[in-house]
């Protein structure tokens, strides 16, 4: 088996292998790790006339091993991977709904959102290196809504790791935040004023700075990333359509898989899937009113605009980082500008070299959802069938309708990623009643929190809110209070 390479999508020039992209978490010069289109591995037509018969652990090994293989032993892959994907823990449902209109349910997890795939894998992958390397790390991940508890639930109680999550002030539900501030232990939740896109940026300003880690831990790599931002959430968000493909779809016949998509990495996920040949005609990325990416589909112009509030506040993203993956898929380069003496983003979303912007358009489509059209839709899916959809799972099913236009000729799924119960409030608006609020997060309700607060406030910019000197010098100090040993 060859063994992959992975470049950052600032410097294809240097190449790393899988651990230490893990490891890392985000590149020294603050791209994103990412693999050729040209190195992706093939899953061959045979091994995925064979998937139907296999459980979701088993899709993710043959989808995962040849990235992984030589780097982690056949029999130890498995034995992660069963453990990461229990089927009593975290098990997936593809439920069909109307004529060739299916809902892949990624919501059965221990944190009750697709987020927990790759939390569950990532923990285990760095844990299983950290072990055999005798180190530590701090995580620290951003999370939109459902990213924070994931990771949080995944990485809890591991001996080897601290994480720190950043969430956005007021912009996430009440149980989304409970899941990130009852763990105690090492887990660190950090309430940031601003929107998530100030979380994100402090996140990669806090990983991309080793001389504060050096001085605080003595060791310059000791940050590392768990946001779709790190190349071991990247990876694992590949298996999704493999399953929902084995269980709808039969005889290489064409897929359509319609994503709620905030920053991208469920979405590029699905296009790297489709580049190791799983036969899916369509790519569609649904968006709530942050309309960046289509207008750029349509246009060929990138503009990053201040974030619009939505009922799909996981998605509530202006600036994808995963676009930058997909610039460098398509054969384009996009990078963040930053102030060579602050090293601060001062211009996100710079497009140094076009993509194929043709191929692109073939391959992908998208559009905004506006909020109200949120509710419209969970209103319409449950008085016609019966199924309550959550805000983000209603962005999937509109886009769907949207691209197809009453022509229906291949098995499409839609990605439903977080518990309707997570989001009481919206449902309620559109169907007349809350649905029933996951057991775990019943528990949490009682729990008590503990939440660090970032008191600085974000600068303001014509893209919106920008991170502030103060929120990064502010959470530099809590950091070190908390974990300088």
């Amino acid at each position: 088996m060859r063994s992959i390479t992975y470049y950052s999508t600032n410097n294809i020039s240097e190449r790393v292998n899988f651990e230490t992209a893990l490891l890392r978490g985000m590149a020294p010069d603050y791209g994103l790790y990412m693999v050729s289109k040209d190195d992706l591995p093939v899953i061959s037509p045979h091994i995925l006339a064979d998937m139907p018969s296999m459980s979701y652990a088993q899709i993710a090994f043959e989808v995962l091993n040849p990235f992984l293989g030589p780097e982690i032993p056949e029999q130890t892959l498995r034995h992660l991977l069963n453990d990461a994907y229990r089927e009593d823990i975290i098990p997936t449902e593809v439920q069909h709904i109307t004529g060739k209109t299916y809902i892949m349910w990624l919501t059965k997890g221990p944190t009750y959102s697709f987020k927990d795939y790759a939390a569950r894998f990532f923990g285990r992958m760095l844990n299983y290196f950290l072990d055999a390397r005798h180190l530590r790390r701090v995580v620290v991940v951003a999370t939109s809504g459902d990213t924070g508890g994931a990771v949080a639930d995944a990485l809890h109680g591991l001996t080897s790791i601290d994480n720190i999550v950043f969430f956005p002030k007021g912009s996430i539900s009440e149980g989304q935040r409970r899941q990130m501030t009852t763990l105690g232990d090492n887990v660190y939740a950090f309430e940031v004023e601003g929107d998530f896109d100030v979380c994100q940026a402090l996140a990669k300003t806090i990983l991309g700075d080793q001389s504060f880690a050096n001085l605080l831990f003595g060791d310059p790599e000791r940050f590392t990333s768990a946001n779709s931002i790190s190349l071991g959430r990247l990876l694992p968000q590949a298996v999704y359509p493999f399953f929902a493909y084995s269980r709808i779809a039969r005889n290489m016949e064409k897929m359509i898989a319609s994503i709620p998509s905030g920053n991208f990495g469920d979405m590029m996920g699905t296009v790297l899937a489709k580049g190791m040949g799983l036969p899916i005609s369509r790519i569609i990325a649904g968006v709530n009113e942050n309309i960046e990416f289509p207008e750029f589909l349509k246009t060929g112009t990138y503009v990053v605009r201040p974030s619009v509030k939505s009922p799909s506040s996981a998605m509530i993203v202006s600036h994808p980082s995963n676009l930058a993956r997909l610039m460098d898929f398509y054969g384009g380069r996009m990078h963040d500008e930053r102030d060579p003496m602050t090293e601060k983003i001062i211009r996100p979303g710079v497009i140094t070299r076009m993509p194929d912007l043709d191929r692109m358009r073939k391959d992908i489509a998208s559009m905004g959802v506006t909020n109200a059209q949120h509710y419209e839709t969970m209103t319409h899916v449950f008085n016609r069938y019966g199924v309550i959809l959550d805000p983000h799972g209603a962005v999937g099913w509109r886009t769907l309708e949207a691209y197809l236009e009453h022509r229906h000729d291949q098995p499409a799924v839609v990605y439903e990623t977080a518990d309707p119960g997570k989001f009481p409030e919206d449902v309620a608006k559109a169907i007349g009643f809350a649905p029933e609020v996951p057991p775990g997060m019943k528990r949490q309700a009682a729990m008590k929190e503990r939440i660090y607060t970032i008191q600085g406030r974000p600068e303001h910019s014509p893209a919106g809110l920008k991170l502030s000197e103060a929120q990064i010098e502010e959470a530099k100090r809590l950091i070190k209070e908390l974990l300088a040993r």
